[in-house]
């Protein structure tokens, strides 16, 4: 090999120094996210906050543990289950457009909260409060995860019927428009009022998951990380074609339950904490491939997870408008960000399929 074949040669192992740079953003993001805000609070205090010790103020170390410290974590959790999410969906379908939602679980969480807002309304409300002792954004969370846990069951019923993966797809798709029909004729329907706090709803936040609801959805999205990690070398033999893969050994329905199982606990419970939250699931994968030039799913899964975080931390810093009492929509921040990135990754590569 000559010395210039060596030099364009992709590496094949992971890339320290990037992966150290990219910890080492990801660390100045979350202090950013900790320190930036309506009510400027000074990098003492938070660090002291942070360890809960008493020589910062009461009222800064109640913003930082009640309020930003979940907002920033919360931030990383939906970053990195959505990059996974989509990276698997991605490879799955074979198809560089593919998302966490493409299989309509999104439109089934938010068929969910729909359901709650138009059908039993404000009386709904009144009647969990009373009765189950929960709050307003407990029932919606509960409803969008309901909404999702229906769709998945869905999806995991035709998939053992089903073998091909574009008819799978093309069906989650057919799905999501089921769905979105369905919100559409209750929207029509309903009292003006109702539809403003759906269309709320639908702009996502990363600020009304509360400490202990943190605990449940780390949970939810350690194990569908887990079980994706899990899945890396299956993932990597379907990037071959699934009839080279079933040669090798692999059992492909076995295989795809797996990865819908990850992807719904990841999408399901990212949607019902903090609403749709799109284009991160789609874009964060392909930029983590330009970066590393590999597609094995051992390296792509971690660092995946890694740039997620980074992205939504940096989203979270933009939508927040520091210094101002108003917050702009995570989702249109998301969107902002993640277009051009999509845009410019495909002017770049030309011809993504080469990836799959």
């Amino acid at each position: 090999m000559s010395k210039t074949d060596a030099n364009t040669w992709p590496g094949l192992g992971p890339k320290w120094g990037l992966i150290l740079a990219l910890f080492l953003l990801l660390f100045v993001f979350f202090i950013l996210d900790l320190l930036l805000g309506s009510v400027p609070i000074s990098f003492g205090d938070v660090w002291a906050s942070l360890w809960g010790a008493e020589s910062a103020p009461k009222v800064e170390r109640n913003i930082i543990q009640k309020i930003r410290l979940p907002k920033a974590l919360t931030a990383i959790l939906v970053g990195a289950g959505l990059s996974v999410g989509g990276l698997q969906m991605q490879t799955l379908f074979r198809n560089p457009l593919a998302g966490p939602s493409v299989l309509g679980i999104s439109s089934g969480a938010s068929l969910g909260v729909a359901l709650l807002m138009f059908v039993l309304g404000g009386s709904g409300a009144i009647w969990g409060f009373a009765n189950l002792e929960i709050s307003g954004s407990s029932l919606l969370v509960l409803a969008a995860s309901l909404g999702a846990a229906l769709i998945f069951f869905l999806i995991l019923l035709l998939s053992y019927r089903i073998r091909d993966n574009v008819v799978l797809l093309i069906l989650g798709i057919m799905m999501g428009f089921i769905t979105s029909s369905l919100v559409s004729i209750w929207q029509y329907f309903s009292d003006p009022g109702l539809i403003q706090d759906y269309l709320i709803w639908t702009f996502g936040s990363l600020g009304g998951v509360r400490n202990e609801q943190l605990m449940l959805l780390s949970i939810c999205v350690g194990i569908g990380i887990l079980i994706a990690f899990l899945l890396s070398k299956a993932l990597n033999m379907l990037l071959l074609g699934e009839n080279y893969a079933r040669g090798l050994g692999l059992h492909i329905q076995q295989t795809r339950i797996w990865i819908i199982l990850s992807t719904s606990l990841l999408t399901g419970s990212i949607v019902g904490f903090c609403g749709p939250i799109g284009f991160v699931g789609i874009a964060v994968p392909h930029l983590t491939r330009s970066l590393f030039n590999t597609s094995d799913h051992r390296i792509l899964i971690p660092t995946s997870c890694l740039i997620g975080a980074i992205i939504m931390l940096g989203c979270d810093l933009i939508a927040q408008l520091p210094g101002y009492s108003i917050a702009l929509p995570i989702n249109a921040v998301t969107a902002l960000i993640g277009a051009p990135v999509v845009i410019a990754v495909i002017l770049k590569r030309r011809n993504l399929q080469r990836s799959f």
